[in-house]
């Protein structure tokens, strides 16, 4: 990555390889002005979003897309780290995940996330309209 600021980064973190694949595929079909980076650990994307090690360099994302069930630190945890955190927490956080549990909801919400999708539910369409959303639409904390 380069010091040069990116244009709208999103940060996903899902650890099935194949639901990087269907987003990175919905959000070039529908054109929207963003850079995706992807991580698969929670460990990961805790180090892509303080800038740790080999993410030195890492853009601040306007929007960051959370799998909850993520192999080590669950997107439970990921989501706590990043809302108690003062450098991290007014960065949105949709929650994207295959649970439909009313507790997992709860918990979410609780955790202060900006959002809740249970998937599949029209993967493509649905990840364009978050990502216009908070790309387009929403003003991004200063």
């Amino acid at each position: 990555m380069s010091g040069v600021a990116e244009q709208n980064p999103v940060l996903l973190v899902e650890d099935d390889l194949s639901d990087i694949l269907l987003t990175r595929r919905a959000l070039k079909r529908g054109k929207l002005p963003i850079s995706l980076h992807t991580t698969q650990t929670g460990e990961d994307a805790l180090a892509f979003l303080r800038r740790e090690g080999v993410h030195a360099d890492a853009p601040r994302p306007r929007l960051i897309i959370l799998d909850l069930n993520l192999r080590g630190l669950s997107g439970h945890e990921v989501l706590q780290a990043i809302k108690s955190d003062a450098a991290l927490c007014a960065i949105p956080v949709v929650v994207f995940t295959t649970s439909h549990a009313d507790a997992d909801v709860a918990a979410v919400y609780a955790a202060r996330a900006n959002g809740y999708v249970s998937k599949p539910i029209g993967l493509s369409r649905v990840i364009q309209d978050i990502v216009h959303y908070f790309v387009n639409v929403s003003v991004a904390p200063v």
